[in-house]
């Protein structure tokens, strides 16, 4: 390239806003001299004055207010220098993460999380895995009854909570986290509340019932305790599930843990039923991969659910939830 074209070519801001560069404008601002902010660099002072000129064309806009002595910013160099600050944090942040994923963590682990889990206790591993101050970030999918394994098998997650299927699958590793128990509930003003026990199918098939979608995209999902041909009301989780036996807008199987505390305030009555108590086998699940091949924050997560107390605290009473619809 001759000197004629190359004084005709113009840099652009990607060419001159550079780490370095962006360092130089700080110097310079907390220094108040371009002089000063030189000899901090390393530079002759003329380098420092044009590679800041470079800046501005490039821009278009003036960094510094050359009124005075001193090398004041302008509104738009303050803005340059703030922004500037922020973006190699970001660099040094990246950097960081990068290392410490060479490591072995993962970029990202996402866990599938089944309703009937306890959110506090959730919550609370979370907390202790930010802790460890790794690389990874997490994600939690809410997920309803197999819609929380169809997200593992089909890669949408790396960690099921919650799983509720019965047979083996090839592929997936499962463990079990406990048995959920299923009670009958209305709320005290529903038609069933004072209707003798136990409540046969036919008795309870005149009554609309409230069922949980299945969070699975694709076929007929699963469902729980719900007649052929009953009326249903169909809500998106089980908060909602509870609200609406609350207001006695349908009956139906609650998880024994999430309906005491509604029970032992008097805002939902159990009833014994004629059909054979539902119990369910909740597992966690994960694809089933060589151990060396597993990430860190999978390891993690998978020792922390070795732990009896773990497990029995994820399908402990939902007490913090009675707490919010109070």
């Amino acid at each position: 390239m001759n000197f004629a074209i190359m004084s005709q070519w113009k840099a652009s801001a990607r060419d001159v806003l550079t780490p370095d560069a962006l360092g130089m404008l700080q110097r310079i601002a907390d220094s108040g001299s371009f002089a000063a902010a030189a000899r901090a660099s390393s530079m002759v002072p003329s380098a420092l004055t044009y590679r800041v000129r470079q800046i501005e064309e490039a821009l278009d806009v003036l960094l510094f207010d050359r009124s005075s002595r001193q090398a004041r910013l302008t509104e738009a160099g303050r803005e340059l220098v703030i922004e500037g600050n922020r973006l190699l944090s970001e660099i040094d942040s990246l950097a960081n993460r990068v290392q410490r994923i060479a490591t072995g963590w993962e970029p990202q682990l996402t866990l599938a999380v089944d309703g009937i889990i306890d959110r506090t206790t959730l919550l609370e591993l979370c907390e202790s895995f930010f802790a460890l101050n790794s690389p990874t970030r997490l994600r939690i999918r809410e997920e309803t009854l197999s819609g929380t394994l169809v997200a593992l098998t089909s890669g949408l997650t790396d960690l099921a909570l919650g799983v509720v299927a019965e047979a083996a699958i090839p592929g997936i590793q499962m463990r079990p986290l406990g048995v959920q128990r299923f009670v009958f509930v209305v709320a005290p003003h529903h038609p069933l509340a004072k209707t003798p026990e136990p409540l046969g199918d036919q008795t309870i098939f005149q009554h609309r019932i409230v069922a949980v979608a299945d969070s699975v995209q694709r076929g007929s999902g699963m469902t729980v305790g719900i007649l052929e041909g009953q009326d249903v009301f169909t809500v998106p989780n089980l908060q909602a599930k509870v609200e609406a036996q609350l207001r006695g807008l349908g009956c139906g199987f609650l998880p024994e843990g999430l309906a005491l505390p509604w029970i032992e305030t008097g805002k939902l009555i159990a009833k014994r039923v004629e059909r054979t108590e539902r119990q369910l086998p909740v597992n966690y699940a994960w694809i089933n991969v060589a151990k060396g091949a597993q990430g860190r924050a999978l390891q993690w997560w998978l020792e922390q659910l070795r732990h009896h107390t773990t497990r029995q605290s994820l399908m402990r009473p939902r007490s913090s939830l009675s707490e919010t619809l109070c």
